[in-house]
């Protein structure tokens, strides 16, 4: 299970900038979510990524990046591996193609029950073991099959009917959104945050332009949250955001 951020600005920024006085506290999450971080900042057609397999609170790497790096869309992963998935570079948080980069926190079991559906040459791209990377190219599947928005409700409306999961929470960038989607079973919270019934809760800020997603386990006092089975979509090209139900 992971602790997830996002955001799109309409001006260069940062995480800290862009969170503001509390973001120490997301980043302190990463004392239980420590099996790695990585960070996607949205470059155009590009992306750049930056991750590696331990714990943020640990990594001077990581406080390295979070300096050195502004941009109009960022996503923001702190892993804590499902059990028996490998801590590894490849297994880490986000996963990206192209300009289109991802991050997700839960289960889908089996991890490889959307292969079958994966088109071979996305497939062919996996590099490590998890469900969430195989979450990742089902959706590119459904991207180039539909568009963009269109691919990932597609997507995220499979997933959500036909496959075992605890939560498919997820965010996804590409140069014109950001979108993050809250679909979770409330049964399947880890046995260590049982006594935090919020614990896939994704709530949202916006304010200049600039509009941030977040796991919950910290201060977000005065953010809405994302209801459980909707989808919050971002225009970042006309500047518009809806939530949905999916």
């Amino acid at each position: 299970m992971c602790r997830l951020l996002g955001y799109s600005s309409q001006t260069p920024t940062t995480f800290g900038e862009v969170v503001g006085e509390n973001f120490n506290q997301f980043v302190k999450l990463a004392d239980d979510h420590c099996d790695g971080w990585g960070i996607a900042t949205s470059q155009g057609m590009s992306t750049d990524l930056y991750k590696e397999p331990v714990a943020a609170t640990k990594s001077d790497n990581f406080k390295e990046q979070l300096k050195s790096h502004k941009s109009k869309a960022a996503l923001l992963h702190l892993r804590w591996a499902t059990a028996g998935m490998a801590i590894n570079e490849n297994n880490t948080h986000p996963f990206t193609y192209q300009d289109i980069s991802f991050i997700h926190n839960g289960s889908i079991t089996p991890f490889d029950c959307l292969d079958a559906l994966i088109n071979k040459k996305f497939l062919s791209l996996a590099k490590g073991s998890t469900d969430s990377e195989r979450y990742f190219l089902y959706l590119l599947t459904q991207i180039e099959k539909h568009g963009f928005v269109a691919g990932i409700k597609s997507g995220l409306s499979y997933i959500k009917n036909n496959c075992s999961y605890s939560s498919i929470n997820m965010m996804i960038t590409n140069r014109d959104y950001f979108v993050a989607a809250c679909v979770y079973n409330q049964d399947k919270i880890p046995d260590r945050f049982k006594d935090s019934p919020d614990y896939y809760h994704l709530k949202y800020t916006k304010k200049d332009g600039q509009v941030v997603v977040a796991s919950s386990g910290w201060d977000q006092a005065g953010w809405e949250e994302i209801p459980n089975g909707s989808w919050l979509v971002v225009d970042r090209v006309g500047q518009k955001q809806q939530i949905s139900k999916l």
